[in-house]
């Protein structure tokens, strides 16, 4: 008998474990790196714009389900004590036909009401439950808009840091060069082979490429904790990245024939499901005239008794069922102004959509021009990248054969220096075109 509550203790650990575990779950790893997809993944679960949108439907629910509570019964209790410290008088005639005033009612009252009703006819539940189903509609749109943006949003950041990295490396790169050529000048200079201005003007493109660097690597910073903040990320978290530069440059392209679709931007499908709901609110008004009708039951257990303490010895119930007509006859013409609003409401949205589109299809000329000449223009320095390496190549060659001089090296290795960096710099243009381009045509994905 004693193993009979070790036994259940047992029991009730197996089956608490596993929802203790999940619920002391341990979060997503940053630290070890995040690609492109995990960082809008993680976003998607954390960013709180997201979390808010997503309560944002829950409310919505709510308040979906507390309005349509209406076609349910409607129970209610009310309870009453009084007691008269002056009787009401009452003017009754004697026998001769005189008015008399007289004392009526007891000086002690109590009764408990149970009521319950039940509504046939009622336009305010009506106009809830034809636009449950929009308002529902209404809400998944506006999650889906505030994916979209962080989806766009964290991809910039990301390949933003990403370019700033890639700086970084060529600086680093370039500072090697350069340090090599200042002791190479350096070393000439104390052979007496040239002047102190080779030597000079290597310490000067020394020092400007440093303080470059410094300046890339301050910013660096500043990037991490702006896409901490875009993700849902705690700034004292750590957060790497990892990325495939192939990948990235092959993720450059896409599909410039496929147009522009109206139907697939959510700005515009959220117009036109605020459009549908305002065709309901023109119909709520325009049946105002029509009555509220409900049905409902009353029981009443009432006690009276003049002395308290003999209250609740006898009792006097009653109940009654009935049908409830309300008929709004004249309102000041309340209805029909707020008719005549509602349809100039419905004007507006279609002057909205109208907009909209226009605005839709400008948005959508000027991200393809942007995609297209950012596109060139990194098929440009991907190209002149190449050519800056081979005549820096060549120039380093020749002087260090004493034929270029150090001048002609120093602007080798600043073109080549400034390609590698326009390379990087268009990479990053070219994918951000990209993503505008995709949302002007409303196929960011979202699935994650």
């Amino acid at each position: 008998m004693k193993r009979i509550p070790f036994l259940i203790f047992l029991l009730l650990g197996a089956c608490l474990g596993p929802l203790m575990s999940r619920g002391q779950s341990k979060p997503e790893s940053t630290a070890d790196g995040l690609t492109l997809e995990q960082c809008i993944t993680f976003a998607l679960k954390n960013k709180p714009a997201v979390r808010q949108a997503q309560l944002d439907e829950e409310i919505g629910e709510r308040e979906i389900r507390a309005n349509l509570a209406g076609w349910l019964p409607q129970i209610s209790a009310q309870y009453n004590l009084q007691h008269y410290l002056r009787m009401p008088i009452t003017l009754f005639p004697n026998d001769a036909g005189v008015p008399t005033p007289r004392t009526i009612g007891v000086a002690n009252t109590s009764n408990l009401l149970l009521q319950a009703n039940q509504t046939i006819y009622n336009n305010d539940v009506l106009l809830a439950s034809r636009a449950a189903r929009f308002v529902r509609v209404r809400n998944d749109q506006n999650t889906l808009n505030v994916k979209i943006n962080t989806v766009v949003t964290v991809s910039k950041a990301f390949y933003d840091i990403l370019l700033t990295q890639e700086q970084l490396r060529i600086l680093d790169e370039a500072i090697i060069r350069q340090e090599k050529q200042l002791k190479d000048a350096y070393a000439q200079y104390q052979q007496g082979l040239v002047d102190k201005t080779d030597y000079q003007r290597a310490s000067i493109s020394l020092g400007n490429t440093r303080s470059d660097r410094k300046r890339a690597q301050e910013a660096i910073h500043f990037k991490h904790t702006y896409l901490k903040e875009l993700i849902g990320l705690q700034p004292e978290n750590p957060l790497q990245l990892v990325f495939d530069r192939v990948q990235m440059e092959q993720n450059t392209l896409i599909d410039t024939t496929q147009g522009v679709s109206f139907g697939n931007r959510v700005e515009l499908q959220q117009l036109q499901t605020q459009k549908q709901i305002q065709g309901l609110n023109i119909n709520y008004f325009r049946w105002g005239f029509l009555p509220t009708v409900s049905a409902f039951a009353n029981y009443n257990v009432v006690y009276q008794n003049n002395e308290f303490a003999r209250l609740f010895t006898q009792t006097y119930p009653n109940s009654l069922a009935g049908l409830s007509v309300a008929l709004p006859i004249f309102q000041g013409t309340r209805r029909i102004q707020n008719l005549r609003r509602a349809q100039l409401l419905d004007q507006r949205l279609d002057l909205d959509l109208s907009n909209t589109k226009s605005r839709i299809s400008t948005e959508y000329d000027q991200a393809l021009a942007n995609y297209k000449s950012d596109l060139n223009e990194w098929n440009t320095t991907k190209n002149n990248v190449v050519l800056a390496e081979d005549v820096y190549r060549i120039i380093k060659l020749q002087y260090d054969e004493g034929i270029k001089t150090y001048l002609e090296l120093i602007t080798a290795e600043t073109d080549l220096r400034t390609t590698q960096l326009n390379y990087f710099n268009a990479l990053y243009q070219v994918l951000a075109s990209k993503l505008d381009l995709q949302r002007a045509q409303g196929i960011v994905n979202v699935n994650y």
